[in-house]
């Protein structure tokens, strides 16, 4: 990677909004120096327009659910209704189809400034569960799929082993299902990182993976210092189903097992208990909110200022991907809560931008991501201060008018370790997202 200076008319710096700031990306693709008081471009610099800020980590997502986009919108229904609409597309995917549409996804994306991907991968064989010649073919195709479009991804490799407590899956889950956590292990471990991409695990839901064979999935992770994620209290019903299973809510029992930790995440945390919150809290457990999802399932609001108070990192993602747009699910963590507690001002837009770059990525296993400083990897984004919804305010307000007024849609321009990945708002890698987004979708609509 050639090393390249560019200039940053503004600058989020984590803090505040710094003016004129010169960027040099090393050949390694990190951030080499970073100069403030720069008032005009340095000669041959790239100019970056708007306000700058380190990349966004989406922290969760499915990337077949982007094809449940407003089909799943008609009528009303429940989280388990919507499901049977997943489980459909599911059904159609294969290797080369599920490539196309996630590195559709993945473009899309980029497009919306995001630079790293947690995608927690459930659909691991063929329909009927048979494995796939390379049983890994499903993952493999979706770290490829990131590459194409030119961003991170953090494949968190999900164990779905069960229907629900104590019942054996269903023929939609059999290609989700390994049969048992060790034969997960086993194939997740022929899994291998490489330049853009992390290993990490996952345990779908505690109504998903038998409470005997959560430790045979956290010791994976423990072992090779993964990241290890966990849809949490999603919903009252599995709440109610680990009660009268087991005695205990879903965050006891993972605790129980040795699932919580710092390495861990758990995704939506919706409707925990008070000593809920003070185990997650306590073991440094993350939680990732993915409100449009949240909202759109019609799920809750989940208690994020607590978890946060009480020692839980906030990442965020989006999930099913009712739209794609980390400042929105940003800004929607702090106006749920404004909602609920008809108070204003949980979270500084500073926080919520920390919870969008740094945090996200700390929870997708990149702690040198995040950032706008020397050592840390060029991954950044610029977000326009002259269109229609953020013209107007102070350019030293840029976090604020991010967060609060800027959508996916003021993105103009996305460096992935140096490299420039969207240009004045078009993918350079893939020339047309919005129709190969409408093409790959078709092959797996049904």
């Amino acid at each position: 990677m050639p090393v390249k200076t560019y200039w940053l008319e503004h600058a989020w710096l984590g803090t505040h909004v710094e003016p004129g700031v010169a960027l040099e990306t090393g050949s390694d693709g990190r951030i080499a120096s970073l100069r403030t008081g720069v008032e005009a471009p340095p000669p041959g610099a790239e100019v970056l327009r708007g306000l700058t800020v380190p990349g966004l980590a989406n922290a969760h997502s499915h990337a077949f659910h982007r094809a449940l986009r407003s089909r799943v919108q008609v009528g009303s229904g429940t989280f388990w209704t919507w499901r049977e609409f997943m489980y459909t597309v599911a059904q159609n995917l294969t290797p080369d189809t599920y490539f196309a549409l996630a590195r559709a996804v993945y473009a899309e994306m980029a497009l919306a400034g995001i630079t790293n991907v947690g995608e927690f991968h459930y659909v691991h064989h063929a329909p009927g569960g048979a494995p796939y010649a390379d049983p890994n073919a499903m993952g493999e195709a979706l770290i490829e799929a990131a590459a194409a479009a030119g961003i991170r991804i953090t494949l968190l490799d999900t164990a779905y082993l069960s229907a629900g407590f104590g019942k054996a899956p269903d023929h939609h889950q059999l290609r989700f299902s390994d049969g048992t956590a060790e034969a997960w292990a086993e194939r997740v471990s022929a899994l291998k990182p490489r330049g853009h991409a992390l290993i990490g695990a996952a345990v779908h839901s505690v109504r998903a993976v038998p409470a005997d064979q959560l430790g045979t999935v956290a010791r994976w992770a423990g072992e090779r210092q993964a990241p290890l994620h966990v849809h949490l209290s999603e919903q009252t019903a599995e709440n109610e189903a680990c009660q009268a299973a087991h005695g205990r809510t879903p965050t006891q029992l993972l605790a129980d097992h040795g699932v919580l930790g710092p390495r861990t995440v758990g995704v939506h945390n919706t409707h925990l208990t008070d000593g809920d919150i003070a185990l997650l809290g306590g073991t440094t457990t993350g939680t990732c909110m993915c409100p449009t999802t949240e909202r759109d399932l019609a799920d809750g609001i989940g208690p994020a200022v607590r978890l946060q108070h009480a020692g839980s990192p906030l990442s965020l993602g989006s999930d099913s991907h009712a739209v794609i747009d980390l400042l929105e699910e940003a800004r929607a963590m702090e106006l749920n809560e404004r909602l609920r507690s008809r108070t204003r001002g949980h979270w500084t837009a500073n926080a919520l931008l920390t919870a969008a770059t740094a945090d996200g990525h700390t929870a997708l296993g990149l702690a040198d991501a995040g950032r706008l400083e020397a050592g840390a990897l060029a991954d950044f984004t610029t977000i326009a201060l002259d269109s229609v919804r953020t013209a107007g305010p102070l350019p030293r307000l840029g976090a604020e008018t991010a967060v609060f007024a800027a959508t996916a849609a003021d993105v103009r321009h996305t460096v992935v370790g140096g490299r420039h990945i969207v240009r004045d708002g078009s993918h350079t890698l893939v020339p047309d997202v919005a129709s190969a987004l409408s093409e790959s979708i078709a092959a797996v609509r049904g």
